[in-house]
């Protein structure tokens, strides 16, 4: 009976040491924003100091891209099929974290390293290059051929969230300005299980022209444009050898038409510009890649998936 106590005890601490490590484990959903304390600013770099994760955020003046304060730059959440970072800059694009398990990752993420994420692990890696485009789904205003991007805004919160069925970013910028104009904006960023999509929307306190979304750009792709039975939805999507592996990555937006003012096939970007408007804005962004856990292989494979959710919004008007 003694030996089977001290056995029994041995497991149970072994359990709780596993369940320390890695808390989330049985998750599907997870978001996390991670900064550090215990150094101090240098200009704007983030000099010492150790990680640690926060549910909510108001960046700091001195921040902005390289500063080292925030692990892997900003915010992030992922699925059990894949993951997703903010720049949380003046760049405000959204990257991919490819994952080849369904566990959750992001705990460790960055964290042996300011960008050991963009080589391969047993997770996977950061897969997307954003470069000077906007990534996948994110927002930016585009005036007169340029993009004015986040560079002058009085403060940035960001807030994590982490719920039975979802977990999502929220984000409030306030005071953004561009071309002469100021307003305040909220980006808000869900994702579910078993799912690739993030559900984003957004919102703007004036109704000014050019807030818009899109895909960066990438050689070896191919872009595929969809409507809705209905007509009230649609899909812009690339698909081909765009990831940094290089492999097979398919990327899309589904938006509802009436949002859209216009499609514009930009330098760097596939770009949807909305309308002006006042009122939330709700649209949908997604990643493939091939190498995820049951993932989708070839580009037949991906238009076919595009299709079916194409189907769901086109019946129920969400997915």
């Amino acid at each position: 009976m003694k030996n089977i106590k001290i056995i029994l005890g041995v497991f149970l601490l072994s359990s709780l040491s596993t369940l320390a490590q890695n808390p989330h484990k049985n998750r599907k959903t997870y978001a996390e924003i991670s900064v550090k304390e215990g150094g101090k600013w240098e200009c704007r770099k983030y000099i010492g100091g150790t990680f640690k994760n926060v549910q909510k955020l108001k960046l700091a003046p001195e921040h902005t891209d390289h500063s080292f304060d925030i692990r892997y730059e900003g915010p992030g959440w992922e699925s059990n099929k894949i993951g997703y970072r903010l720049y949380l800059d003046w760049r405000n694009a959204i990257d991919i974290f490819g994952k080849k398990t369904d566990a959750v990752v992001l705990p460790q993420v960055g964290q042996d390293g300011f960008d050991s994420y963009h080589e391969m692990s047993d997770w996977g890696s950061d897969i997307l290059k954003a470069g000077k485009g906007i990534g996948i789904g994110s927002i930016d205003r585009y005036l007169n051929n340029e993009r004015l991007h986040f560079y002058e805004v009085d403060s940035t919160l960001a807030n994590v969230e982490n719920k039975s069925k979802s977990s999502g970013v929220y984000i409030q910028y306030y005071g953004w300005k561009t071309a002469g104009e100021k307003i305040d904006f909220t980006s808000r960023l869900t994702i579910a299980p078993n799912q690739r999509h993030t559900q984003h929307t957004i919102q703007a306190s004036k109704a000014i022209s050019g807030i818009c979304t899109g895909i960066v750009k990438q050689k070896n792709t191919e872009v595929f444009k969809k409507v809705s039975q209905n007509k009230r939805w649609a899909y812009l999507a690339t698909y081909g050898k765009q990831s940094l592996v290089p492999d097979q990555l398919g990327m899309a937006i589904f938006y509802e038409v009436s949002t859209i003012e216009s499609e514009v096939n930009a330098e760097f970007d596939h770009l949807l510009i909305f309308n002006p408007s006042t009122q939330p804005v709700t649209f949908y962004f997604l990643g493939a890649w091939e190498q995820e856990k049951d993932g989708i292989k070839n580009k037949e494979a991906f238009v076919k998936y595009l299709d079916v959710k194409l189907i769901g919004l086109n019946k129920k008007g969400k997915i």
